[in-house]
Formats: structure tokens, C-alpha cells, sequence
């Protein structure tokens, strides 16, 4: 393990670290110190992200995880030595279809993996967590935890429970060492967000950020839960709603075109 100068290098768990916004803030973690490990289901990913950040100095680990998966997770905290930050960014949006066409099996698949994948890598660290005399739990959910919108109903469902997930541990982890913190970012860029909603139809997934100056992209995202992370252990930063300029509300986007 790398050590800094107050001692080793703290450890930091990242979810959905195969691209976007979970693969920035392993880049950003690690280029603060951090020995990061990254988890997702594809392993090719996986590796890119993290020769990358070994490229720069980083220290980093590969662990291949489905996090919807209970004994791949339970397998995964018990061969994990010590864990200071888990950052539960796996997640993912499915469909625009309205309720009364939605398909259960996409509202289902949505509430799996930002909502029980989140439930069960917080449950099974707990302990190290808690272990490291300041653990940070961060939640990456969204501005439609608070908003819905037409078309967005699964979306919003699965990412208010990651809202509820995160306000409901602080309040019972209270008096513990024990941070929760929760990131809500609202329109952000990505390679694949959009194109995974509207199931690889490009022009749809390009119409989402036509004529927007300046959306948010993953490293607006990554530099925010960092600097939220490295907060002295007192300072707990429980929501921040973070958005691009052109962005007041969730139907209030500038446009230029």
C-alpha cells in the first residue's frame, strides 16, 4: 500500500468505476492519495481505467463486481483489507416509456443495482468503515431523486431510494465516525448515460445535451465528491446538489439552438 506523509494512504471504494462518472472520481481520488479500487462488471473497462491511473503514479486495484450480486459483494468485503471511502456510484437509467407503458422488468432493474447494489456494499464495509476512525459513505444519486418528470418515473423511484438510503443512515449511524454524504448531480455528459436510456439510439442520446453550453461532464462530478471526502472528519457535507449554469430546474435548461 502507498504511504503519504501522515502515514498510509487511505483506501477508496468506487462503484460502477468502469467509465463516467464512477472512473473520474477514481482518477480524482487517486491523484489526492488515495489507493483506490475500482468495481464494475466489465473487467476490460476496469483495467483501462486503472492502468490510466497507475500511468500517473496512482495506486489502484481491480476487483471485477456485480454489485446486485449478494455473494459477489460478500465475497468481494471479505478479502478487502480496510476501507475508509465507498463511493456507491453504480447506477443507471433505462427507458423514457411513461408509467402506463413502462416495462417492471427496466423499473426493476433500475431500483437493483442504484438502490440494493448501494444497500449491500454499505452493509457488508460497515464495518471496516467504521474501523477506520472516519468513514465516508458517499451516495451518488440525482436532481430527479427530487423531481420527477415525464418518462422518468422508474428513474426517479430508484434514485429517490437512494435519497431515502442516505438520509436514513446518517440519521442511525449518528454519534459513530461515520460520514454519509450525498452527491446529486443534475444534467452531466457522459459517454454512455443517455445512450444506455434510449438503448443505443445516438441521435436520441445526442438530442439530450443539443445546444447546451457547458454541460456538467464526470470530472465536475469527481473534483465535488472529492473535495466533499476530504473535509475534516467534523465537517459532514450531507447533500449537494451540483448543476451546470445552463441548468436552474430539471425542465429549466438554456439552450442556444
Amino acid at each position: 500500500m502507498r504511504t503519504t506523509d501522515t502515514g498510509p494512504a487511505r483506501t477508496a471504494v468506487i462503484t460502477g468505476a468502469s467509465s463516467g462518472i464512477g472512473a473520474a472520481v477514481a482518477r480524482a481520488l487517486a491523484r489526492d492519495g488515495f489507493e483506490v479500487v475500482l468495481t464494475a462488471r466489465r473487467t476490460d473497462r476496469l483495467e483501462a481505467v486503472a492502468k490510466e491511473i497507475s500511468a500517473e503514479g496512482g495506486s489502484v486495484k481491480v476487483f471485477p463486481l456485480d454489485v446486485t450480486d449478494r455473494k459477489a459483494v460478500l465475497a468481494f468485503a471479505a478479502q478487502l483489507p480496510s476501507c475508509d471511502v465507498l463511493v456507491n456510484n453504480a447506477g443507471g437509467a433505462y427507458g423514457t416509456e411513461y408509467v402506463e407503458n413502462a416495462d417492471p422488468d427496466d423499473w426493476r432493474s433500475m431500483y437493483e443495482v442504484n438502490v440494493v447494489g448501494a444497500l449491500q456494499m454499505t452493509q457488508t464495509l460497515l464495518p471496516s468503515l467504521r474501523a477506520s476512525g472516519d468513514g465516508v459513505v458517499v451516495v451518488i444519486s440525482s436532481t430527479a431523486s427530487f423531481t420527477c418528470y415525464e418518462g422518468g418515473g422508474g428513474y426517479s423511484a430508484a434514485k429517490h431510494g437512494a435519497h431515502v438510503l442516505a438520509e436514513t443512515l446518517r440519521l442511525e449511524v449518528c454519534g459513530e465516525p461515520l460520514r454519509v454524504i450525498e452527491i446529486a448531480p443534475g444534467m452531466v455528459h457522459t459517454e454512455e448515460f443517455s445512450l444506455n436510456r434510449y438503448r443505443g439510439d445516438l441521435n436520441k442520446a445526442d438530442a439530450v445535451y443539443a445546444g447546451v453550453p457547458d454541460p456538467l461532464v464526470a470530472d465536475d462530478v469527481a473534483n465535488v465528491v472529492t473535495w466533499a471526502v476530504t473535509r475534516p472528519p467534523h465537517v459532514n457535507i450531507d447533500l449537494m446538489v451540483v448543476r451546470p449554469r445552463a441548468q436552474a430546474a430539471q425542465h429549466k435548461v438554456h439552450r442556444t439552438s
